[in-house]
């Protein structure tokens, strides 16, 4: 079981069922969602089966005492390309704010110092500007683009941007 983990402005606390509701209601918004992924016919089952899977970690973001969203984290296990994967989304109404910054920089933080990870990995869509700005900010950096990586709501395949952080790139103020 993981620890609940404190950011600067973020609390990340294990997901609980009970989160559900909440958590889907998030991903129900355009901005997390549809437009990434298109409609989903049951966001709560799906989020369910996320907080379910036993390989994916996931924390509740919370602020000023709410959820505003959840991060996740997943492992390669091998040991010859072990490493971290982070996925996160937020409530777009605390969008602009660095929530998503501080809960990416807490979770890096924690997989380097706690499990040990020399390597972290995200992989938002190519296009999507406020994604790539808050994993930048976090100190990921890009390291190319993965061409026709996922489809899109309309059917047709887009473009991934691979982006990594090591663990010796994590400021002293960040570890």
């Amino acid at each position: 079981m993981e620890t609940t983990l404190h950011g600067a402005e973020v609390t990340l606390r294990p997901a609980v069922p009970t989160d559900v509701p909440a958590l889907a209601a998030i991903r129900a918004t355009p901005e997390v969602y549809a437009r990434w992924r298109g409609d989903a016919d049951d966001l709560a089952a799906e989020v369910a089966r996320d907080l379910g899977d036993p390989e994916v970690r996931t924390f509740a973001i919370e602020w000023e005492g709410r959820t505003v969203g959840a991060i996740q984290w997943g492992a390669e296990t091998e040991p010859d390309y072990r490493h971290a994967n982070i996925d996160l989304y937020l409530d777009p109404a605390v969008h602009g704010r660095g929530l998503g910054t501080d809960a990416v920089r807490t979770l890096a933080r924690h997989l380097v110092a706690d499990h040990g990870f020399h390597r972290l990995v995200i992989d938002p869509a190519a296009d999507n500007a406020a994604a790539i700005r808050c994993y930048t900010k976090a100190g990921f950096r890009p390291v190319g683009v993965m061409r026709s990586y996922e489809r899109g709501p309309d059917g047709s395949w887009h473009d991934g941007l691979l982006m990594d952080l090591l663990a010796e790139e994590l400021t002293a103020q960040d570890r």
